[in-house]
């Protein structure tokens, strides 16, 4: 490939990142003219994928359609410790069996935007799982200090809060991530941009060449302020129901869909465009990409049916329940959880913030038994979107 040229792929590569550095460095690495080895490495500590991450993959893809390899890394190993990036305290700890489940749920759901036949998925506990005399000779190449120059532990230092051992390993073993797998490139989100540049001191110390990194922006969450996280419940997860996509998306704030539109659509967002027509091509257009256009139609007319005129979806479900023993109360945190897919907490949660309403009247905060015979045919309906008509086994 002549200079020229790879200059201008880089170019077309990089027109969404943040940051490329070394600077220059992605166009020589185009000029060998060889597929590169793009990485990219997740922690599987939640199952499911959102837009947050689709930012990314698409970027993947891009790479790939030009011709070069995705490395998909699956954190099974660094899962277990615990990134620090942007958060105050480590991560909870999961358990083999949920990082296992979360790891294939994971990858499948990357393969919606990824090409699984330029796509090389590994785990890194098949080089990370190892002796500890190789750990020892591994992490004693690097120093404490170098690794307190990242800004999240000075931060947390100077605010007297803890970090653990564990936290300062997770650096160095991402970095052997781009060793074990020859990375050329790595890719993540600008808080991941000190992990991706000591995954060149690591490969430097193992005489490697050492990766070229791009950072990408973050994808505000549904609230428009917050990163997009399944933890925070500001998401739009890339498997959730047509309906429930399209109502999400419909909820973000006006002052947001810019970034939305620069980040998840080909196209620019016009700012003489009325917010709510705007928000809803943003809504049929991802509906559209994760189902179908069917879907996108059926979606939006769903919405409107709802959210605009006000009225009960067609298509009402059902939520059969049974009335506890003698009293004859339904436990509603359990109903919740049962036809809802909330866990007990979450649902007791939403009850206190009035976000569950029975005949169109908010529970009161605390009420988390009700009598089978003020909820037996009912409408049950937890936040904005989703409805269920409520029969209680025996009643009537």
């Amino acid at each position: 490939m002549t200079d020229s040229a790879a200059v201008g792929d880089a170019r077309r590569l990089l027109e969404g990142a943040i940051e490329a550095l070394p600077e220059g460095r992605l166009a020589e690495q185009l000029g060998l003219g060889r597929p590169l080895r793009v990485k990219l490495g997740i922690d599987p500590t939640a199952p499911d994928i959102h837009l947050g991450h689709v930012v990314v993959l698409d970027e993947l893809r891009a790479f790939q359609d030009a011709g070069h390899l995705v490395v998909l890394i699956v954190g099974d190993y660094t899962a277990r410790i615990g990134d620090p990036s942007g958060r105050s305290a480590e991560r909870p700890v999961l358990t083999e069996a949920e990082i296992d489940a979360n790891a294939k749920t994971f990858q499948d759901q990357a393969f919606r935007v990824l090409d699984p036949g330029r796509t090389e998925v590994r785990r890194n506990s098949e080089w990370l799982s190892m002796p500890s005399d190789e750990l020892f000779r591994l992490v004693r190449r690097f120093t404490v200090a170098r690794l307190l120059e990242r800004e999240e532990f000075s931060r947390r230092i100077s605010a007297a809060e803890p970090i653990s051992v564990l936290e300062l390993l997770y650096p160095v073993l991402q970095g052997y991530d781009s060793v074990a797998v020859e990375a050329d490139v790595e890719i993540g989100g600008t808080d991941q941009k000190f992990n991706l540049l000591f995954g060149r001191d690591v490969q430097e110390a193992f005489g490697e060449e050492p990766q070229s990194i791009l950072t990408l922006p973050i994808l505000p969450g549904t609230d428009g302020v917050r990163r997009m996280s399944k933890s925070q419940g500001n998401y739009v997860g890339v498997t959730d129901t047509p309906e429930e996509m399209f109502g999400k998306l419909m909820s973000i704030p006006d002052d947001a869909m810019e970034q939305y539109y620069r980040l998840l659509l080909p196209v620019r967002l016009d700012p003489k465009r009325h917010p709510g027509e705007a928000k809803r091509e943003l809504a049929r257009r991802l509906v559209e990409r994760f189902h179908d256009a069917d879907a996108a139609l059926a979606a939006e007319a769903r919405f409107d049916q709802v959210h605009v005129r006000g009225e009960l979806p067609d298509d009402l479900e059902e939520a059969v329940v049974e009335a506890d023993g003698p009293s004859g109360a339904v436990h509603l945190p359990a109903v919740l959880a049962e036809h809802f897919g909330l866990s007990r907490s979450e649902a007791r949660r939403l009850i206190d913030q009035g976000g569950v309403r029975i005949g169109g009247r908010a529970v009161e905060p605390g009420r988390l038994d009700v009598p089978a015979t003020d909820l037996d045919g009912e409408v049950l309906q937890v936040g904005k979107r989703r409805h269920a008509r409520v029969r209680v086994a025996g009643e009537g």
